[in-house]
């Protein structure tokens, strides 16, 4: 984190050293994948509560991961508020008239048609929580100076990955939702002109009726995201 004045360098010895072997390292790579692949992002939600140190414990997992300069330059809303959350569903579906009325373009909405998106989001009051992602694109000390921030969007990314699969790794379901714009979230909750809002999580436990889109199973194959120099 950013401290003000003149720092150093003070380095320690590593605090946890974790070194598996060969067949152990494989072993437990594989195992987070199959992991991971269970993995879905999730529109029908079950009402069903989550408590709310579960979500706690998944966000101060998010704050570990690395960030630039470790300025560690993201905010997290947590919203289970019903009426906070019905605000933020009427701001949101607000701004997806206008995308859905023409303002994507044909081409984003045919990309999108396949995921069954539309205007009505109804897992923003359904699901149990909302986490509401901030980047804060600079700092400001507590009197007032302001201070950069480094690899926002790249810090910021990293750490949601984080969130994500702490979710995952608690039994729950989230989808990645990004209306446009999101300038609204900012007052809603009460966050500074310094943050910027980049996604909204609704959380929860799936529907017992829930479906994915069929599209979202078809991951390209390792030898389209690999290039390995061995």
């Amino acid at each position: 984190m950013y401290t003000k004045g003149t720092v150093h360098y003070d380095p320690l010895p590593l605090p946890d050293r974790v070194r598996l072997s060969d067949d152990q390292a494989l072993a437990a790579a594989q195992t987070f994948r199959a992991d991971l692949a269970r993995r879905h992002s999730v529109r029908d939600f079950a009402p069903d509560p989550v408590p709310q140190a579960v979500l706690t414990e998944c966000i101060a997992a998010a704050g570990l991961a690395p960030s630039g300069a470790n300025h560690q330059p993201w905010h997290f809303c947590l919203i289970g508020d019903p009426a906070m959350k019905a605000r933020i569903r009427d701001a949101a579906e607000e701004e997806e008239r206008s995308f859905y009325a023409g303002g994507a373009g044909d081409e984003w909405l045919a990309a999108l048609e396949p995921i069954g998106t539309g205007v009505s989001k109804p897992h923003l009051t359904t699901a149990p929580w909302l986490i509401v992602i901030f980047a804060q694109r600079y700092g400001v000390t507590d009197d007032g100076t302001r201070y950069k921030n480094y690899y926002v969007p790249e810090s910021v990314g990293i750490a949601t990955g984080f969130l994500i699969a702490a979710l995952h790794r608690a039994g729950l379901v989230c989808l990645t939702h990004t209306p446009n714009p999101m300038k609204f979230l900012n007052t809603l909750c009460g966050r500074p002109e310094s943050e910027k809002p980049v996604m909204i999580l609704p959380v929860g436990h799936p529907a017992p009726d829930a479906t994915v889109p069929a599209v979202a199973k078809r991951k390209k194959p390792l030898d389209q995201i690999l290039t390995a120099f061995p």
